[in-house]
């Protein structure tokens, strides 16, 4: 596959190699344009240093992104361009950034710093493709691979542990056995890491075709951060609806769920209360009652913790609320629903119980066919047009207080009522039947 560079980093490397300098495109972008795949942005890497690279781009809006590591963003057509001066990073102290950086002459001493031999390539425009330690065949046989010694890498930056399992699942690859060996060895290392670049990592993972696998595989690493699951791994269930220990069904249900966050987080943590909420009766048969509520609390501290942003984690929340609800499946039952939820929210609390489902026994409860029906018979609801709230009735507020309701919170009550005639079928949402259902129950 050949590298496609975009105008403005052609103009990059051409600005720095006029000026008597190397320069090649580095890393991800090289990794994903040898896969075929369109690049999110572009980095280079450059024999000059940061002043060089000041004196070069002095024309051009610039960017001090990481000049005490030899770093300088440079906007160029719109574009920002990440330009990095090849260095040789020194210890790691804290198990995240260098303590300090080495600036280097030679590319290839730069490329060995890197973490894995699929981000370890360089590219130039002419020159063609350096790969000193044999990321293209690693890219063809899909391995995840360390370069150099897997310990002093994940040594020396531990959110390299997940980023190993973020690569595994998003590019649907393996990890060479001594990354994998090492990575689980050095896990407790996440610890020193900050809960913003864990969710970064975690985030994308889930939404990986191979997140069920980096789950399975490598429990303990999410463990770390989400001591929550150990209980999960082994705890049988001891019912027929399910097959699997607690981790197995919840590694399943992300499986079985369109790779969209929302969804897959819910997975992930929907029954994460249940083992405290564990009951065994005389007959020996397990029961989880008010697991739904706990898991949602225990979800809420979880994401709290990792600085998930709000509007994420209240979707998260209301589905894992919601999650074993038994839905109605009459129309007025479903219009309610999506009144309480809103049409997005109605339509993935399905896919969550349909993932749910097919991470249990299908074969003592198949509820699939079920939702289904509900998911046609609501999309049949809206394309009717069917009131389901307040904004969709044929009346407001106004209409109300000129009929003499009294203001504030009575006409607010009073619409409510009026909906749910409406929804029920107990009166059509016409202006007129609907003015004269609230007269008629006024007097």
């Amino acid at each position: 596959m050949r590298v496609v560079f975009p105008d403005y980093v052609r103009q990059g490397i051409d600005l720095l190699e006029q000026a008597g300098f190397e320069a090649w495109a580095v890393g991800g972008c090289v990794r994903d344009s040898l896969m075929g795949r369109t690049p999110h942005d572009w980095d280079l890497t450059t024999s000059a240093t940061p002043p060089e690279m000041r004196q070069v781009f002095s024309g051009l809006p610039t960017l001090d992104t990481g000049i005490q590591h030899g770093t300088l963003t440079v906007l160029l057509d719109g574009q920002p361009l990440e330009i990095t001066t090849y260095r040789i990073d020194g210890s790691y102290a804290d198990g995240r950034h260098p303590d300090g950086v080495t600036f280097t002459p030679d590319l290839r001493e730069d490329l060995a710093r890197r973490d894995f031999t699929i981000n370890a390539m360089a590219c130039h425009p002419q020159r063609g493709l350096v790969d000193a330690f044999g990321g293209q065949e690693d890219l063809r046989r899909g391995l995840i691979r360390c370069v150099g010694e897997p310990d002093r890498r994940f040594s020396e930056d531990a959110l390299r542990i997940l980023r190993a399992l973020r690569f595994g699942a998003v590019l649907d690859f393996q990890l060479e056995p001594e990354a994998a060996a090492s990575l689980l060895k050095l896990r407790q290392g996440l610890c020193q890491v900050a809960a913003e670049r864990i969710w970064s990592e975690l985030s994308r993972l889930l939404c990986g075709p191979r997140a069920g696998e980096m789950l399975r595989q490598f429990a303990p690493v999410f463990q770390v951060f989400l001591p929550e699951l150990v209980r999960m791994v082994g705890f049988e269930q001891h019912t027929p609806y399910h097959l699997w220990d607690v981790w197995e069904h919840t590694v399943r249900a992300v499986e079985a769920v369109e790779p969209e966050l929302v969804l897959r987080l819910t997975m992930l943590l929907h029954d994460i209360g249940k083992p405290a909420c564990f009951y065994l009766d005389p007959a020996g048969q397990g029961h989880f009652k008010g697991h739904p509520a706990l898991s949602r609390e225990m979800a809420a501290a979880i994401l709290h913790r990792l600085r998930v942003e709000q509007q994420l984690s209240r979707q998260v929340l209301t589905l894992i609320q919601y999650h074993d609800v038994n839905l109605p499946h009459t129309n007025a039952g479903i219009l309610r629903w999506l009144g309480r939820l809103g049409e997005p929210l109605f339509f993935q609390l399905l896919a969550v119980k349909t993932a749910d489902n097919l991470a249990q026994n299908r074969d003592y409860s198949d509820r699939v066919p079920q939702l289904e029906d509900l998911a046609r018979r609501a999309r049949q609801l809206l394309a009717e047009g069917r009131c389901f709230r307040r904004e969709q009735l044929a009346v407001n507020g106004r209409d109300l207080l000129a009929l003499g309701c009294r203001p504030g919170p009575p006409v607010g009550e009073a619409l409510d009522w009026l909906l749910e005639q409406v929804v029920s079928g107990s009166c059509p949402n016409e202006r007129e039947a609907l003015l004269e259902k609230w007269r008629t129950a006024e007097k």
